[in-house]
């Protein structure tokens, strides 16, 4: 499979004038210090990659620099001028526009409306300018290359879509310098490359982009420098030409990382769980097949395939129209989470921050949840065991290595693969056998994504579970798979044994079945 055209920079970084500088950022919450003193700049026509582990302090920089925090000590200057922001909309007016990972849009306003949210064009009477907004938005949409209706209600929007409507959005304020925070998570191959080729056209504009990803493969294609944070601090700064992956890994963790590999499966082959003839219209349609206990089984395909639909329906959050699970060898009455959980099914969605916790909670309280449903045995028989529910969530979490200062704390103040782990550690506490896991590692930092995926092959092979694994990811999918189904237009196309699966396989049934060659019936 061939990745997208690298973005080449169009000359050295040192021939550009510094669009942004950063010097000596320092911030601490509660007396701990996030950020160190640390410099960073841009150039303008530069990509600056921005690397780090979670929790290493990314977020943090570029909320000081986009004004959502404010620095405890430093300088930030654009264009050779210092610059003091008291609110996100000062220094958007400086130029600075950020595109989130998890699109911040008002989803049920149109186009138009978001792309002058907040500061929406007024006739002389001061009412609302309805002409000039529509037609400005069609000007910001042009600039980015955008066929999307302005009257278009965002919701109905594909994500590839909504990004570019940010982008839009962004170029309309006049963005000098444009924060990108992992824009291809959920953005198909195809889909990523025209958004690289947005980027050459704005980095011929003269905008500074600082771009942050934790797929190491885009570095290449995509940045002209990258800087590796870890622990707040600065490690190094690089041509990137210059490093190589490997370095870079080294760079983030400051550690070896130990690459995990999938043992034998067991001689003894039982069924865990099989569906017969799935279906629920406009999402997928009439998919059978088995997973063993023991064994990790990859569901693969484009974005809108099904897989996200065919999970949660497996998991009873929206269940199928017709068709049969069985758990076990016995037919499951799976119509709600709950039920699943009751036939021992755990359900990680894709979405961990918004379905996967509760952020109003404590790491501890998010733990326990599942086994409410199971008090009786579990916590107390009419009232909550606190002492209980204090052992059950330290021995998790020390087993799977949750880094907090405590469990008591909010889950959301977690990094990304810590929530995950969190996610994780409450099915097992639940006592679920069975795991469907959507997109377990999205967003999530290399270090990180190795322990779950150590989770996750321990948890077959060791304690006997079951994975079926949802994911973008192919290279991870490979990893972790014993085999792969392989989804497309809501059907399964095609089902690969380990031996047999490579990425080009998997997109050839994905591709081809979008394309009309392999023909359904």
């Amino acid at each position: 499979m061939n990745n997208p055209d690298p973005i080449h920079s169009a000359g050295s970084s040192a021939d550009q004038p510094l669009a942004l500088q950063m010097q000596g950022i320092y911030k601490s919450f509660f007396g701990v210090p996030v950020l160190k003193n640390v410099d960073f700049d841009v150039y303008h026509g530069e990509v600056h990659v921005l690397l780090g582990e979670n929790g290493a302090g990314k977020s943090t920089l570029m909320k000081i620099l986009s004004a959502a925090y404010k620095a405890d000590a430093g300088r930030i200057l654009i264009d050779g001028q210092e610059y003091h922001f008291n609110h996100p909309q000062e220094a958007q007016r400086a130029g600075i526009s950020t595109i989130y990972q998890h699109l911040s849009q008002t989803p049920h306003l149109s186009v138009a409306e978001n792309i002058f949210l907040g500061d929406p064009p007024l006739t002389p009477l001061g009412l609302l300018d309805w002409s000039e907004m529509r037609r400005e938005a069609r000007r910001a949409l042009d600039l980015v290359g955008a066929t999307i209706d302005g009257d278009a209600i965002v919701k109905n929007l594909s994500v590839a879509e909504r990004q570019l409507v940010e982008i839009a959005t962004a170029m309309r304020r006049q963005a000098r310098i444009l924060i990108m925070d992992e824009p291809t998570a959920a953005l198909t191959e195809r889909e990523t490359g025209r958004l690289f080729e947005l980027i050459r056209q704005l980095k011929a504009k003269g905008v500074g982009i600082i771009y942050i990803s934790h797929r190491l493969e885009e570095v290449a294609q995509v940045g002209d420098r990258v800087t590796v944070l870890r622990d707040g601090q600065i490690i190094g700064t690089q041509p990137v030409g210059t490093v190589s992956v490997v370095q870079l890994v080294s760079m983030m963790v400051g550690r070896d990382i130990q690459h995990t590999s999938l043992p034998p499966l067991p001689g003894e082959v039982r069924e865990a769980l099989r569906v017969e003839n799935l279906s629920r219209p406009g999402h997928f349609d009439n998919i059978s097949f088995g997973l063993n206990w023991g064994e990790i089984v990859g569901l693969a395909g484009l974005v809108g395939a099904g897989r996200t639909a065919l999970a949660e329906a497996i998991a009873g959050a929206a269940p199928a129209a017709s068709g049969q699970i069985y758990v076990d060898g016995q037919p499951a009455a799976i119509r709600h989470s709950s039920d699943a959980t009751h036939y021992g099914l755990g359900f990680a969605t894709e979405d961990r921050a918004r379905s996967g916790l509760c952020l109003a909670l404590s790491v501890r309280e998010n733990m326990t949840l599942p086994l409410l449903a199971r008090w009786r045995e579990s916590l107390g028989r009419f009232w909550l065991n606190r002492q209980r529910e204090v052992n059950l969530t330290n021995n998790h979490a020390r087993e799977l290595a949750v880094r907090a200062h405590d469990l008591g704390e909010s889950v959301r103040y977690l990094s990304g693969g810590n929530q995950q782990k969190v996610i994780i550690a409450k099915w097992l506490m639940a006592r679920c056998r069975i795991l469907i896991l959507d997109e377990p590692t999205l967003g999530i930092d290399v270090g990180a994504k190795e322990e779950i995926h150590r989770l996750m092959v321990r948890f077959a092979r060791e304690q006997g579970g079951a994975v079926l694994l949802v994911s973008s990811d192919l290279p991870e999918v490979l990893k972790l798979s014993d085999r792969v189904l392989v989804m497309a237009q809501g059907r399964l196309q095609g089902v690969l044994n380990r031996t047999e699966a490579t990425e080009e396989r998997i997109m050839l049934h994905a591709v081809a079945a979008v394309e009309g060659v392999i023909k359904r019936g």
